[in-house]
């Protein structure tokens, strides 16, 4: 029988059960055995590190399946395990979470800017399908960082930027704040490692300086809430180094002028509690105008509440004071992944993780309508990086919509097809343009009518993704169709010079014709004829010679070959004598066929301005 085994540092996932327990020592010396002989560029066995990324996950809670798959998840990539063997071992759910990690292992991003958004892309759908891939990456990434002094400067510097750029605002959109601070910390000590030792030294020396003012401030603060009766927690917080630094480039501000860099934290029982404690706080200090903000009434997206006030402190130093409950103070910690227990019954879950579900859902919608990887990246990277106002609806619903959206923002959070039909909007009982930023407390009224559709010009002004990606896929979608009933016109007119119509072409004739030309189908055909991709008059003969599948006789040796020209004469421009790799317009002259110029032919310019319908973009044919 074999001897039970062991984990080191067992009390860290003490909240588990025991059979779980059991299940995870049995996939940490799995894992201890396919590495063994590993170890990682500090010279530490490799073992260390996805036993790291587990005891991260522990303190995060997660169910017994997560920390087994984090414990497994380099092995496929780095040792002869299969992911059939983790499936046969310890089932088919742990086996998924380890591939997905492992297929975001094989990502490598240069900056959120860059050419690899299909890579960005994959990761957040990644995320959408299972949110505990995710989960995994960001403890794997947070462990790395923490030991990233072992690595060669370049390589630290770009794994730095990706967290900086990629993985911090992820944790900070599901609520991982904790986690989103540490590493734009580490980042930042990273990427620019001189700045960051300057102002953490600033910091120290700044809070040896304050030490008798912080000490007032706290004492001042415990007194005043016990003689009010509110019983609380007081605790002091020292700014982070990155948004200390943040501030100073953001306002063109020196050190010596940051004047937050300590606060004070007080959590208290329950809501009523904040309240009061509020109150009271603000009969000691005085509050400065216009830095009152209640996200207990109105949450964050990414769920964090708390009440934050700025107060002039002892000696006209400001303090920032956040007031939120014990549950509050979880969340703003541990976001989702602080009570996450993964179940598709969406109605079992609280309602940060209903928010976030739906968050993650909507990636797969934006998906599905965005033509492209960029065009994704572009519509995904305004909901990561938010900074939000709060609206309401005619009903009193309140809605969050990042800073500068407007009407037509609001119009398509509310309902695809109220953004589709919208014509003006409403702003506190007020007509105003579509075009309006919103701004926090407007109650605002869609106006619709039935007729309208979106206007191109509205993706010069709105910010929301998926705003934006409903715009596109609509105006896509009107253009395809527009183009097809063009298209179908002017072949129309082809036929009828040819003696011919389209009632007498049959569909052995089509069917030929869309697969010899590459298309998919009549339609796109058709789309492709009326957006000036192919020439009408050459598909008007190949449709009339009337189901003759024979292809036309190859063009005699040096003969000019434009692709989709079949039986058309085709001849070069005298005055520019364009070659096979230039790039080229036609026109069609009449009893000179196709004549090809050069695109940058200065004999054309004029009439490519004054007549743009009668160019069409031509290639050679390969």
């Amino acid at each position: 029988m074999a001897a039970a085994v062991s984990l080191p540092n067992p009390d860290r996932f003490g909240y588990l059960k025991p059979k779980d327990v059991a299940r995870l020592a049995e996939a940490y010396r799995f894992s201890e055995a396919a590495h063994a002989g590993q170890t990682r560029q500090s010279g530490d066995p490799y073992i260390s590190h996805p036993l790291a990324v587990a005891e991260i996950l522990a303190d995060w809670h997660l169910d017994g399946q997560t920390l087994m798959a984090a414990l497994l998840h380099d092995v496929t990539e780095d040792t002869s395990v299969t992911n059939e063997e983790i499936s046969d071992t310890f089932g088919k759910p742990v086996a998924e979470l380890v591939d997905g990690v492992s297929k975001l292992d094989r990502i490598e991003f240069q900056s959120a800017e860059d050419a690899q958004a299909e890579n960005f892309r994959k990761m957040l759908l990644a995320m959408a399908r299972d949110v505990r891939v995710i989960l995994i990456k960001l403890a794997d990434r947070l462990h790395n960082m923490r030991t990233l002094g072992a690595v060669p400067p370049a390589k630290r510097r770009r794994v730095a930027r990706e967290t900086m750029e990629i993985y911090a605002p992820i944790a900070n959109r599901l609520g991982l704040n904790s986690l989103y601070h540490e590493l734009q910390e580490l980042a930042f000590s990273h990427l620019y490692p001189s700045r960051y030792k300057v102002l953490a030294k600033a910091t120290k020396a700044a809070r040896g300086n304050r030490r008798e003012m912080i000490g007032r401030t706290l004492e001042a603060l415990k007194r005043k809430l016990s003689e009010s009766g509110v019983e609380a927690t007081v605790q002091g917080r020292e700014k982070h180094v990155y948004s200390t630094y943040r501030k100073m480039i953001e306002k063109h501000l020196s050190f010596s002028e940051v004047h937050d860099i300590f606060g004070c934290r007080v959590v208290v029982k329950d809501v009523p509690a904040c309240y009061l404690a509020l109150g009271a706080l603000h009969s000691l200090y005085k509050p400065i105008p216009g830095k009152f903000k209640d996200y207990i009434a109105i949450p964050k997206a990414n769920g964090y509440q708390s009440l934050h006030t700025d107060l002039i402190g002892p000696y006209g130093v400001p303090v920032e004071v956040q007031v939120r409950t014990e549950q509050m103070h979880r969340i703003a910690a541990s976001g989702v992944a602080s009570h996450w227990i993964y179940k598709d019954d969406t109605d079992k879950l609280s309602e940060l993780q209903k928010q976030t579900h739906r968050w993650l859902q909507s990636l797969l919608e934006i998906q599905h309508q965005s033509g492209d990887p960029q065009e994704f990246l572009e519509h995904v990277k305004v909901d990561l990086f938010p900074d939000e106002v709060y609206v309401f609806t005619p009903k009193g619903k309140i809605l969050s919509l990042p800073r500068g959206a407007t009407a037509v923002d609001f119009a398509y959070v509310v309902h695809t097809d109220i953004g589709n039909r919208c014509v003006a909007a409403k702003v506190n009982g007020e007509l105003v343009p579509l075009r309006t930023e919103l701004r926090n407390g407007d109650r605002v009224e869609i106006i619709t009518a039935s007729h309208a559709k979106p206007n191109p010009g509205w993706l010069q002004y709105v910010r929301t993704a998926k705003a934006r990606s409903n715009i596109r896929h609509f105006l896509k979608t009107m253009q395809y169709e527009e183009s097809a009933g063009l298209g179908e016109r002017l072949l129309d007119q082809a036929l009828k010079a040819l003696n011919g119509s389209l009632a007498e072409v049959d569909d052995a004739s089509w069917e030929r014709v869309v697969r010899d030309g590459g298309a998919r189908s009549r339609e796109e055909l058709l789309a492709d004829i009326g957006l000036g991709k192919r020439l009408p008059a050459v598909v008007a003969r190949r449709l009339l010679k009337r189901g003759d599948t024979t292809r036309e006789d190859a063009k005699p040796e040096g003969s000019v070959v434009i692709r989709g020209t079949e039986g058309v004469a085709v001849q070069l421009a005298t005055c520019c004598r364009p070659i096979p790799g230039d790039e080229i317009v036609g026109s069609i002259k009449k009893g000179q066929g196709l004549v090809v110029h050069a695109c940058d032919c200065g004999s054309i310019v004029r009439s490519r301005k004054n007549e743009p319908d009668q160019w069409i973009d031509v290639e050679w044919d390969a």
